[in-house]
Parts: structure tokens; sequence; C-alpha cells
């Protein structure tokens, strides 16, 4: 703008009148002032032409700056392009009632999942033999256990031995053979030799206790009572494992005939006298087992339907949200809390348990690892559903559009990356395979989640292991899938048609 034009009252001064001559505007050049004045123009993409906005006198005079504004131009191309084909997200309907409706379904999930983890390890103790055997197969190896169970039998033998009964029968014979200070003497040392019976007989029961043939024969009384457990839990008794005073209780009878056996092996004759003893062991206390009853018939009959309806709540619950990343995250973190929650539940009962053994009938040492041995298998449940939670909550956060998530996906995208251009420099290339992968790609990582949740599903008794497993199985397949699929620059834009001069690259 020359210096005439800046001065009051020179724009009209020495110009002939009519109307201004044209001048043809220059390529690139951005329209005259009353031209801007009528508005914009019209843009039929969020991306503006980087060349519309350059200035007439800033227009590039130079190949580099020339080259610059073509590379400009294609990548507005193709950003209008992609822009176009995006599929565009239909509009939710109804939108108002997705979010207590979503909310209403997790929340029952999350109460259910408790509900079907304990109802699961129940219908398994009871169903499973094997399982049930594996699980109190431990309790005869805690040393507490050995002693409460030790202490018993002992009872049960020296209570039917009778020692001073026996002394005094001995001393009466030695009497009647004229054989008076023998007879005194027996008499004298009565104590003595019942203390010594006893420690014989302690002693051995201990050590018969802590064989691994009182092992083999825990698992083989265990295994028989199983179907007692059955007949408790169903009413109708009978069985090797039966109520008594509202606890249940272990016919330990066979246990003691190898004790008597044992001690006969070692000279002590008068154990040949003992006789058959149907003695029981508390396990546990049932101070409401007609409830319990109750209770397992219909746990029996819902054990397959409450996991699956826990799952097709939570299914639905992250279907309808209005955002399914949102429904995730909250499902993960719903059933890590319900998890938590069973765990305190656990805790509790557990307190109550052992405030309820007497210490006569059951050591509270031992009664707490009788607990603890019994539900164990319901605590791995529980934190590998813990876990499972956390991982599916962190992944939906990972998904999501905050800093740290960008920051992580971007770094890891950049570390295949960094693998895929390394095979490239060597000669390293996927060929077919990474086309056809970097064409299924969705389907691809869709198929591998589905298959972690299935195993993670019906696996029969999931644990921390497991699902830890899985999730680094999981990553090691989409990380392969991104490698294969992920096609160089060059590559990618060669199958689009385009130099990769043309795509910046």
């Amino acid at each position: 703008m020359d210096q005439e034009s800046r001065e009051p009252g020179a724009s009209g001064a020495g110009r002939p009148a009519g109307p201004a001559p044209e001048v043809e505007p220059v390529p690139g050049q951005r329209a005259a002032p009353d031209q801007a004045a009528a508005g914009p123009p019209a843009v039929d993409s969020p991306v503006a032409d980087p060349a519309a906005t350059v200035p007439a006198a800033r227009q590039p005079t130079t190949q580099s700056q020339q080259e610059e504004l073509e590379r400009l131009r294609a990548e507005v191309s193709e950003l209008r392009g992609r822009a176009a084909a995006a599929p565009q997200r239909p509009a939710l309907r109804g939108g108002r009632w997705r979010a207590p409706v979503s909310a209403l379904c997790i929340v029952l999930a999350c109460i259910l999942a408790p509900v079907s983890v304990a109802g699961v390890w129940a219908a398994n103790q009871v169903s499973n033999t094997d399982r049930y055997v594996a699980n109190v197969t431990p309790l005869i190896h805690d040393p507490s256990i050995q002693a409460a169970l030790s202490a018993r039998i002992t009872h049960e033998v020296t209570s039917r031995l009778d020692v001073p009964a026996l002394v005094s029968q001995a001393s009466a014979q030695l009497s009647a053979a004229h054989l008076p200070r023998l007879s005194s003497l027996l008499t004298t040392f009565s104590g003595q030799i019942q203390s010594a019976v006893n420690n014989l007989v302690a002693t051995t029961v201990a050590r018969v206790v802590a064989s691994p043939a009182m092992a083999t024969l825990w698992v083989t009384a265990n295994r028989t009572a199983h179907a007692g457990v059955v007949k408790v839990l169903s009413g109708q008794g009978n069985g090797s494992l039966s109520v008594q005073n509202g606890q249940v209780v272990l016919n330990v009878g066979p246990l003691i005939t190898q004790v008597k056996d044992a001690l006969t092996a070692r000279g002590l004759g008068i154990a040949d006298r003992i006789p058959t003893v149907n003695a029981t062991f508390p396990l546990f206390a049932a101070p409401n087992l007609e409830k319990a009853q109750q209770g397992y018939r219909l746990i029996t009959t819902l054990r397959w339907v409450l996991p699956i309806v826990t799952l097709l709540l939570f299914a639905v619950g992250v279907w309808v949200a209005r955002s399914r990343r949102h429904g995730l995250l909250g499902s993960g973190l719903g059933l890590a809390a319900s998890m938590l929650v069973l765990g305190i539940a656990l805790l509790i009962a557990r307190n109550i348990y052992l405030n309820s053994v007497p210490s006569s009938v059951l050591p509270s040492d031992a009664a707490g690892v009788a607990y603890d041995t019994l539900i164990r298998f319901v605590r791995e449940a529980l934190r590998a559903l813990l876990v499972a939670g956390l991982i599916v909550a962190a992944g939906a956060f990972l998904t999501g559009p905050s800093a740290a998530a960008v920051s992580t996906r971007k770094a890891l995208r950049s570390g295949i990356g960094w693998v895929r251009d390394l095979g490239g420099r060597h000669g390293v290339s996927a060929g077919p395979v990474g086309d056809w992968t970097a064409t299924h790609k969705t389907v691809l990582r869709v198929g591998c989640v589905a298959v972690a949740a299935l195993i993670f599903v019906f696996v029969g008794q999931p644990t921390v292991g497991l699902v830890v497993l899985l999730v680094v199985l999981l990553l090691v397949a989409l990380g392969v899938i991104e490698l294969l699929g992920g096609r160089p620059p060059e590559q990618a834009a060669a199958a689009e048609g385009a130099s990769p001069a043309q795509r910046g690259t």
C-alpha cells in the first residue's frame, strides 16, 4: 500500500472517474476486501486449505516453498477424503433411559458376582469328588491339625485301655499266686505305669498321624466321606460325614484301627483289648444346617444360571451405556469392588466361626487352619476375578482420550513401529500375510479378546496366575497383529495408489 492511500482524502484524488480496471488475480491469492466482506467461502471439510490463507505478498517464491505448499495441499486432500469416508456414528435414541438402565444392570451384576462365586464353589465341592479331596488333603499335613487329631485319637485309645483296672487285676492275680511283694510293688507304681502307657500311646499316635500312611488313609477316608457330604447337605444323612450337636464331624474309626495295629506291632499287647471305635472328629460348626441345606439346594439348582445371568447383565450394561467405554470401565471397577466385599465377608465369617467353636472341641489354631483350607478355592476365585476386573478397567481407561492413555498408546505404536522399521531395514517383510492381517485387523483383535474371555469363563477354577497368563498372551497376540498388520508408510501409500511424495513421506 503506497503513501497516498494512507493519507486522509487521498483515495479519490487524481483518479479519473469510471470503473476501476480489472486486475487478473494471482493464483492462490486471497479475494479482494469487498469479496471478503461478503463472507468466507464455503468449506466442505473441517480442514481448511492452507494455501487459501497465504496472503498474496507471501506466496511461495522458491522451489522449496512451492513443494511445501504442494505437500500441504496433498495432506489436506487426504484428510478431506478420510473425513468423507469415515462412518458417522448414529445418534443415540432415547438417550435419557440408557444411563440408569446401564447402571442398574451393572449394579445387579456386581451383586450377583459374589453369589455366583460362592455357588460355583459349593457346587464344585459337592459334585466333584476330586475337587473336594484336593481341598481337604492339605489338612492332614498341617501341624495344628495333626496335633488336634492326635489328641483326639489318643484320648479315644487311652480311655478304652483303662490301665488302672488292668494294674489292679494283675496285682490281684499276683497276690493269689502268693507273690505279695510283687503285687504290692505293682500297686505302688500303678500311676507310673499308667503314665508310661499313655506316653507310649501318645508318641505312637503322633508318629502314625504324621506318617505318609496316615496321609493316604486320610485321603481315602475323605474320598469315602464325600458321599456323606452330599447326604448331609441334601438332608439324607447316614454317611461317614454326619452332623452331631451342631457340628459336621468325620468318622475316625478307621484311623483308630490303624493306630491299634501300630501299638500291637510295638509290643503293647493290651492294645488288642481296644474294641471297635466309631469316634468322630469335628470339621466345622453347622448351627444353621437346615438353612444351609435349603441354600444348598437352591444354589446347586442355579449354579449354572447365576454365572450366565451375571455375565449377561454385565454385557447388557455395557451395550446399553451411552459410552460403552465408560460402561466397561464401571463394570471392571464394580466387579473388583464386589470381590473385595466378598473377601471382607469371608473374614467376618471366619471370626464368627472361630468364636463359635469351643476350644475343647477343636483348638482355635486348628479351627482357623480348617476354615482357611476349606474356603481357599473361594479366595483364589475372588482374587482372580478382582485382578480381571482391574485389568478390564485399565484396558477401558487406556482406550480413552486422557493424556496418559494417549501417551501410552503412542509409545506402544512407536515401539512396534521401530521393530517393524528395523525388520524392513534388514529385508524382513510380512508380505501377503501382512496385507491380509492389515485388512482383517479388527476381526483378529476381537477374536483374540473373545478367546481369552471364553478361556477365563469356562475354566474350572480360575486363579490369579491364569489371569496374568491370559493377559500376557493377549497382549502378545495384539502386538503381533499390530506388527504384521501395520505396514510401512511407503507400502500403505502404494496400496492406496498414491506416491510417497504426495503423502508426505
